[in-house]
Parts: C-alpha cells; structure tokens; sequence
C-alpha cells in the first residue's frame, strides 16, 4: 500500500507522474527510468494502493519523431469528444540526439488504450519571437515539455502550458512557464510566457488551477528540489509569491495536481537515495498525496491525505503520568498531570519520556505548548539507547526539522554515529501560545503536520519501528489531547499485473522473486 515504485532491475525507477479521477478509481501514468521508453498506468480506489494495468504509450517507431524518449505527460478530457480523452506528452527523437522536445497527443475512449495522433497538428514545436526554439540558441537544446493543459472555468481560455525558456536574460535564469492557446480544436498558438520568474534555469512541471478567490501556479525548481507555487487573481497575471513559496521541501518533485469533485490533491515523487551494489543511487517513490487548501492570507498549504482514517485499527489516548516512562532517567526531568494530559520539563541536560507501547505503523496527534525558551521535540521509532528519528520543534520561530541519529553499526572512530539531516520546513504564520501536531509513520513514508498543514513530507527506511515519545533540553512541555493510533502495515496487493510498493523487503520477497 504505503508507497508505489518501480522495482524494476538495477536502476529501474519511476519517473514524472500525472494523476486523473474518473468514476471512482484514481489512474496514475507515470515515465519509467532510466529508459524512458514507456509511459506505465496503474489505477487505485483510494490514491494510496495501486495495480498495475496495460501500458499507456511506447516510444515511436524507428525515423518518427518520438523513436528516442517518452517524457512529462498530461491527461485530460477532450473537450470536444465527449467521453473521450487526450494525453499530451513529451517526446524526443534519436536522429537529433534528443536535443529538441516536442509535445505529441494520444487519444483514448476508455484511459486504457491508447492511440497516437498522427494528423498534421502533431507533433507541436514551440515558436515565435517569446521563447527559445533552436538549438543555437541558450544552452544548444531546445526546452519543450511537461505540458499541462487547462481550461479556465470563468473565462472559458484553453491553454497548454509547458516548461519552456525565454530568448533573453543570463542564461541559467530563463526558465519560465510557457503558454499556448487552443484557438480551434488541436490548433494552438504561442502567447508570451504565462510567468516569468527571471531566476530559474528551468520551471518544469507546470500545473495551473483556481482554488477560493485566485490562481495558483505551481512549478518545480531543479536549483533546490522543491515544489514551489505562485498565484494571481487574474488568469493572466502577473503571478506573485509569499515571503515563503515552498509547497514542499526537499526531496519532493515534479507535483501534478488531480481534481477529485473540486478537491484538489497534490501527487508528486520524492527522490531518496539508497545504496546499490555499493555505489550510491537516487529512487523515486510515490507518497500518499495531499489535499491543497487556501490557508489563511490566501497562503497554499496542504492537508494529510484522509485515506489513512481507514487504516486506523487501534487507539489509545494518553492522560496520565503512570502511561509514560523516562529514557535516560535525568535527575532534572519531572513528569506531572495535567488537565487533559501531562506536564513535561527537563531543566538541564536531554530527557525523553516515552509513551506505551512499541510502534512500527502509526499516527500520533497531540496539542503541544512551550513554556520557556528551550528546545524540544518528538523521537519516533527510538531503542533504548535512543537511536530513532528525532523531530526538532523550533515552536517560537516556526522550524520543523527531522533527522536519523543513532550508533553506526560499524564505527570507526568519529564515524560511530549517524546524524542525517532529513528535512526541514518553516511552518509559522503568527505566533500562538500551542500548536497541534500530527506524525504520520508508515513504512518507509514519515509525514509531519503543525498546525493542521503537512510541512514535512519525506521517505527513509533507517529505523523501522520502536517507542514514541518527546523530548525536552531547558524546557517545559505541555502536551494535550495526546492520543496514537495504530495503522495498518503496508501490504503489497496481487492482480493480473503485479503491484509494486515500496515496503521493506524481507527474506520472503526475495525468495519468491528468484
């Protein structure tokens, strides 16, 4: 369940994804690396649990103009066949070594078969005096992809954005959001850019939608590995951003936007990196997505995905000194009720009070308040020597960080230990005497809501189970409504396609696959 991949042999992995919802199922298409030589389709009931189904799309045949590389892809209703739909794509072709990026269209009657589109309209080439359209030009190839197409409910405008580059500027800063108009069906003509930042070598992925009073413009950001966004009350622009544009951090990439009834959910990859045959490699795994909601000050911010409600199979609230335990017993850390949960302090030195029970699979909310200016936290997953994940809390200036620390299990020296920091986000929009927080541990997926928004959204496999608890240094804790819930494990399902998940492997699933 937890997270689809791609295990494929050695470095097979997944690429870009875009998500549609059509009578009930969600369908993800989604690149397959390093090849790129398919566009794979799995569907779900809940964006969470995937089957693979029939492949989308292969590359052309030898001499057509899509023989070298499928890329990003989009899928959408046709708006002029009814029940029908179209899937634009990015392809490459081999004669010009892949230098110049096309965007194609296949059409479907039912999402599962496919068929390119051969008339004269496609492949589209970006043109016109806005945009960079040779390869003599900027940095000798020419950028054409990721298209999105979109259809503005209040102005009726049918556009097709694209990751494209502007003519002038440095240029490692031309990236921008191109634009193209649909002005009959499959007829398109170049406008100027959509958004400009006049900052980034590329802005890939674009996804344009409208949510409460205004447009958001999302893109991804090679330079830092994040999703960023920016908004508008006007289709046209100009689009602007928040002193804080990072809809998620680091290791988040390539976000598309489904529509589900109105709801719009965030579906991206997160890059993880792992150790294969000794040598070092990034994967790419699909998280659960997130709901995107208006936050106050019409900031964009994400929810937690409400399919783990249904995954919940055991609660247990948290009232009561005698409940907890200390880790390392420091003479400085006092423990006492308070109403509607506990009163935690460590006045010197790191103490950590640890809940019931061992956890592998859970979800933990609570009401946090600091008295004080210390620090503190939440360890997850932890030992009795306190090797865990430790979640930093910086509550008076708004930073959430994660990292894995603990004993190297082959020290050397200064190598005894591991301290890897993970993520971090700044989540603060006012000052507030408490937060609520929410942890999300699932597999290998870790998730971190305050204030009832996800700032931290990652995937590591270090520590796979343990206590929970939190941890205070010259500080004073109040923790309410202190309650953790079991999850279901992450189970892999079987149909007529297999379907992959990035779970932990045991001895089990490597038996059965010799």
């Amino acid at each position: 369940m937890d997270m689809y991949a791609s295990h494929g042999f050695l470095r097979s992995d997944i690429g870009d994804v875009d998500v549609i919802f059509h009578d009930g199922l969600y369908h993800l298409f989604h690149l397959v690396l390093p090849n790129h030589d398919f566009i794979a389709h799995a569907v779900s009931s809940d964006g969470m649990s995937w089957r693979r189904v029939k492949n989308a799309l292969f590359v052309g045949d030898p001499g057509s103009w899509d023989d070298d590389m499928l890329w990003t892809m989009h899928v959408t209703p046709d708006p002029d066949r009814e029940g029908e739909w179209r899937m634009f794509y990015t392809g490459l072709s081999r004669s010009e070594y892949g230098r110049v990026q096309r965007v194609g269209l296949a059409r479907s009657k039912d999402l599962y078969h496919w068929e390119r589109c051969v008339d004269a309209n496609y492949p589209l080439e970006i043109r016109g005096p806005y945009y960079e359209s040779s390869v003599d030009e900027g940095r000798q190839w020419v950028s054409f992809r990721d298209p999105f197409f979109f259809i503005d409910e209040n102005t009726g405008a049918r556009l097709l954005l694209t990751s494209g580059r502007v003519k002038n500027g440095p240029v490692i800063r031309r990236g921008c959001v191109a634009m193209a108009r649909e002005i009959a069906p499959d007829t398109f003509e170049f406008l100027s850019p959509l958004h400009k930042p006049g900052l980034y070598d590329d802005v890939e992925v674009p996804n344009l939608f409208w949510l409460g009073d205004r447009y958001y413009l999302i893109g991804s950001i090679r330079e830092d590995i994040k999703i960023h966004y920016w908004y508008s009350e006007r289709l046209e622009g100009p689009y602007e951003n928040f002193f804080e544009n990072v809809l998620l951090p680091f290791g988040n990439y390539a976000g598309r936007v489904c529509q589900n009834g109105g709801r719009p959910l965030l579906f991206c990859f997160f890059a993880r990196t792992e150790i294969i045959n000794g040598r070092e490699v990034t994967k790419k795994v699909l998280p659960p997505p997130k709901e995107l909601v208006q936050g106050r000050s019409g900031r964009l911010r994400l929810k937690s995905s409400s399919a783990f409600n249904n995954l919940v199979i055991g609660s247990e609230k948290i009232t009561a000194v005698s409940q907890c335990r200390f880790l390392y017993g420091n003479s400085h850390a006092t423990l006492s009720d308070l109403e509607g949960g506990l009163n935690f302090a460590c006045r010197s030195g790191y103490e950590a009070v640890l809940l019931p029970g061992h956890h592998a699979d859970f979800r933990l909310r609570c009401v946090l308040a600091l008295n004080g200016s210390g620090k503190c936290g939440l360890v997850l997953r932890t030992n009795d020597d306190g090797d865990g994940y430790y979640l930093a809390l910086d509550l008076v200036k708004g930073v959430a960080q994660i990292r894995a620390w603990g004993a190297n299990p082959t020290p050397v020296f200064e190598h005894s230990f591991r301290y890897d920091q993970l993520q971090d986000a700044h989540f603060q929009e006012e000052q507030r005497e408490s937060w609520s927080v929410e942890v999300v541990a699932h597999g290998m997926y870790l998730e971190v809501s305050i204030g009832s928004y996800v700032v931290l959204s990652l995937v590591d496999e270090t520590y796979a189970e343990g206590a929970v608890g939190f941890y205070a240094e010259s500080a004073s804790l109040g923790i309410t409504d202190l309650q953790i819930e079991s999850l279901a494990r992450p189970v892999s399902e079987h149909a007529s396609e297999m379907v992959y998940t990035a779970t932990r492997p045991d001895n089990s699933d490597r038996e059965a696959a010799r």
